[in-house]
Formats: structure tokens, sequence, C-alpha cells
């Protein structure tokens, strides 16, 4: 035992070692020489419980390098999205084009006007830069953005309700990801929640009936991330609105996924758009950017210019506000719904819902043929047909029709297969499909051709 501690390499050797003076370089003399402290610690440790018998000053230096190169590496990275889950939480929701991504980058490495008016030369205001292309696009009146479409609901109600009852469906009483449930976003508003009605039905004499001279709002929930089908009633819109002229209340609809165009024309069910709503006369609509806009996360407020300006004089703004990222984001976003012909190609997560499957079938043939490529007697590649999601709480019950890679390695379960590529340098996402590893080719791009291959020859032992 006393050999081994005497054999212990010294600090000052390890620092002088080729391999760590270059990670000092790069990540610090502080940094390194805590993870080699650490290190010689948990060999001392390991001695005196007699679990290791010799001392390899070689096997130290490996064992260090992988630990501090560990330490630096990026928890929040690239990843590839095989599920077929178009709008997927987990992965970050939609994403943005290479064009608007590389507009954004230019702007990000630059100082910005994001609150200075260029033609008067005084401060601005940030929301000045996106509230014209909002109103185009959406035909509003006027437009707000807080950080995501809960801080939008919350902020609505506490200006226009804050103290009295808000009426809702009990149908509508909703719970969105990570169990933020919209009763509890109600009470943190400040508002009282009036339900009404029963979880299956609902009537226009419920809402009636609830009206009171406390009554300070009625909202409809649009609940996209799951469908009551049978013996059920809900109350249209126009309904809603009929009532909230006639008793003089503001009507609020939260939309949620937040949709601009019309998805019905390409197979999907009929969803209502913001544009729609506005039509129809709701004094206020909210809804996610990051969902089917396609955009930023962001929650976007539209409606009648005397309750946004009210929204916007809240104080409660400052602490929801979005940053300079959002604001570009958005307004690129939302650009690119002006020209209806090139909105596939600037907004990814349209074309996704939108193209046609033999598009998809091409992108599924042309990753096989890439894969085939790889000389190994162990993969084997199948083709076939398979339904994808749009994902984001958005269509619970409608399904795309798609094509994607089946995998099969000789020696290796389909979980091994899922845990290795999920665990590759730059992970690749899949699913389980009739007991094979399963790559969905609506969500891979082209650059993700040569990660897939790559980390299949790695996990082949091809080189």
């Amino acid at each position: 035992m006393k050999d081994l501690y005497k054999n212990i390499p010294k600090i000052d050797n390890l620092i002088d070692n080729s391999r760590i003076k270059i990670r000092i370089e790069r990540y610090g003399r502080r940094f390194v020489l805590d993870i080699i402290r650490e290190h010689l610690d948990s060999i001392r440790k390991n001695i005196r419980n007699n679990i290791i018998s010799r001392i390899d000053e070689d096997e130290i230096i490996n064992t260090l390098v992988y630990k501090i190169d560990s330490e630096n590496k990026n928890k929040f990275k690239k990843v590839v999205n095989g599920t077929g889950v178009i709008i997927h939480t987990n992965l970050g929701r939609s994403i943005f084009s290479e064009e608007v991504s590389q507009e954004i980058c230019q702007n990000l490495s630059s100082y910005t006007n994001l609150e200075y008016n260029l033609g008067k030369g005084e401060r601005g205001y940030r929301y000045d830069h996106i509230t014209d292309i909002i109103q185009k696009v959406t035909g509003a009146e006027d437009a707000a953005v807080v950080n995501n479409n809960a801080a939008a609901v919350l902020i609505t109600l506490k200006t226009i309700a804050e103290g009295k009852e808000v009426i809702v469906s009990r149908g509508e009483l909703v719970e969105i990801g990570g169990s933020f449930r919209i009763p509890d976003v109600i009470r943190e508003s400040g508002c009282i929640l009036k339900e009404v009605g029963t979880t299956n039905k609902t009537h226009l004499k419920d809402y009636e009936s609830a009206i009171t001279e406390n009554t300070g709002a009625i909202i409809k929930i649009h609940t996209s991330n799951y469908k009551i089908v049978g013996f059920s009633k809900n109350v249209e819109t126009d309904e809603l609105k009929t009532l909230s002229s006639k008793y003089n209340i503001p009507l609020i609809e939260d939309l949620g996924s937040g949709m601009l165009l019309d998805l019905s024309n390409y197979g999907l069910s009929k969803e209502p758009t913001v544009q729609e709503a506005l039509y129809k006369g709701i004094d206020v609509v909210t809804f996610s950017g990051d969902k089917l806009l396609g955009g930023p996360q962001c929650g976007i407020i539209v409606g009648s210019k005397k309750y946004i300006k009210n929204i916007k004089n809240n104080q409660l703004l400052r602490a929801l506000r979005v940053d300079k990222f959002t604001i570009m984001a958005l307004e690129y976003t939302f650009k690119s719904y002006l020209n209806s012909e090139t909105i596939s190609s600037k907004i990814p997560t349209v074309r996704m819902i939108t193209e046609d499957v033999k598009d998809v079938k091409d992108r599924a043939k042309k990753l096989a043929d890439e894969l085939n490529k790889i000389n190994s007697d162990k993969i084997k590649i199948n083709i076939k047909k398979c339904s994808s999601k749009v994902g984001g709480g958005a269509y619970p019950l409608d399904k795309i029709k798609s094509y994607g890679l089946e995998i099969e390695i000789d020696g290796l379960s389909e979980g091994n297969i899922e845990a290795s590529l999920r665990n590759n340098e730059i992970p690749i996402i899949t699913r389980i499909e009739e007991g094979n590893a399963f790559i969905d080719c609506k969500t891979i791009l082209q650059k993700d051709y040569i990660i897939i291959y790559e980390a299949l020859k790695k996990l082949l032992g091809v080189k």
C-alpha cells in the first residue's frame, strides 16, 4: 500500500504533461488543477479501500484528459430528430430555416437598434419592430409579445379582469406541458375562476347563467392537446361573442398552438386560425410563437387596441418581456407569411406539415442509399411507410403519412441501437416501431445524413 501511495504522480509532474498543458491553456489552470486534485483524492481513497492494486501514470493522464474534456462539453447541444414528431417539445419545438438562422446570427454578433429609434435618434420601444408585421399578417388592431403563451394568458387576465370572475368551461380546464394548469394560471393572475358546464358538455346558457356584476371576462381555451369525442358539446366562438357583446364583457381566446394557416387543406382536421378568431370579434387572442407558427418561444397577444394598450402599460410586462433574439426571430417568422409561395422554404415546420409524402419517401430512399454504402454485412436497412405527428400539443388525433428507415444490426437489440444512437456525439433520437429501431424521415434534414451515416459506422466498428 505504501508503494502505491509513493507511485501516485505529483501534481507538478502531471501539469507538465503536454496533453494536460494544452487543456490548461484552453480551459484555465484553476479548473484543471481542481480536477487533478479530485482525481488523485479518489485514487488515494481506492487504495485505502483495496480497490486498486497498481498505479499507471499513462492511465491517470488518459482519465484526466477524459474528465477535463467531458466537464467542458456543452450540455445544450444539437440533436437529430428521427422521431417523426415535428414540433417536439423535448427537442426544442419548431426549428428555423438556414436562411432565417443566418440573418439572426449576423445581428446577434453586432449591436442592434433594439430600443433605439433610428428615425428620431432617441430611445425607442422594442415592440415597435414587430407590432406592424403582426398586425399585417393577423389583421389585429394591436399586438404585444411576452416570453411564452402561459405568460400571455397571465398578463391578459391580470390586466383585464384582476379581482373579478373569469368564466371558463370545465371541458377547457387544460393542463399544458410541465404540469402547468389553466386554473392555476387564472388564479395566479388575481382573477376568480368561475367554472361552468361539465367536462363533456357546456351550453351557452351555462355561460349566461354565470354572468354577474363581478364578471370580468369570458375565456375560451382551445383544447389543442386533447379531444373530447362522443357525447359532447361546446359553445362556438361566435356564440360566445354574441353573449359577451350583449353584456359588454371582454371575450378572450387562448389558441395555444397558434395557427395562421388553414391546414385542413393538407388533410388535417379543421382548427381555428388566429385570423378567424379575430374576424369573429374576439377581443384578445393569445398563442405560442414556437409551435405551429414556426418561430421562437414567446407568447403573442393580439386583438382590440384598447385592451392591448392596457396590457402594454401593465408593469408585469417588464418582467415578461422578450429579448432581442426573440424580436428578430419573430420579425423574420411573420415576414415569411407574407409570401405564400415561399413560406415552406422559410418555415420548416410548415414544410414538414404540408409537404407531399412522395418528398419524404425520396428523402428516405436517399438516406437508405447512403447508409447502404457502409461496408458491413451486419446491418440491414428497410424503407417502410409510417405515420408522423404534428406534436407541440396540436392535432392529437391526426396522423401524417410518412416514410422511415427500419434499422437492424446483428447482435444488437432495438434497445441497444436506440441507446447507442442517442448517446452519439451528436445525439440521434429515434423511436422503436414493431420491435425495431426506426428513423422517421419526416423530421430528418439533409445535413443529418452524414451524422447518421458516421454514427452507424462507429456503432458497427467500420472505418
